[in-house]
């Protein structure tokens, strides 16, 4: 199999380029990075964080939807995931479906004034 820029280097180093290129609003290459990384460590909270946002800012939006939920499941008083995923409901126009993340996430962050 031949490695390409993306996929080159440590788990690590992959994870830094990655970052890099989310920085640089580079958002296709960064989830082209994160995608292979969240397979090998799919156990990591960070990195499919990181690819849900790059999703969510290149409007994959279904993409990104899948991997929030996959982190709010095994983690469900994950405060910006559920923020995340009640934006990209909202995004693609799911408003009722969108208002029980984020209200969640409002009380997560301690914020219970939402109505």
């Amino acid at each position: 199999m031949e490695t390409t820029y993306y996929d080159h280097g440590t788990a690590a180093e992959r994870w830094e380029r990655a970052q890099l290129f989310f920085e640089a609003k580079d958002y296709a290459s960064a989830a082209r990075v994160l995608g292979a990384l969240v397979e090998e460590v799919p156990e990591q909270t960070g990195p499919r964080l990181l690819l849900a946002r790059s999703y969510y800012h290149s409007a994959q939006l279904r993409r990104a939807e899948a991997e929030l939920r996959v982190i709010v499941e095994r983690d469900p008083v994950e405060q910006y995931a559920r923020l995340m995923l009640g934006r990209t409901l909202e995004r693609q126009g799911r408003d009722e479906e969108a208002e029980r993340h984020l209200r969640l996430a409002s009380a997560l962050a301690g914020d219970f004034e939402r109505s």
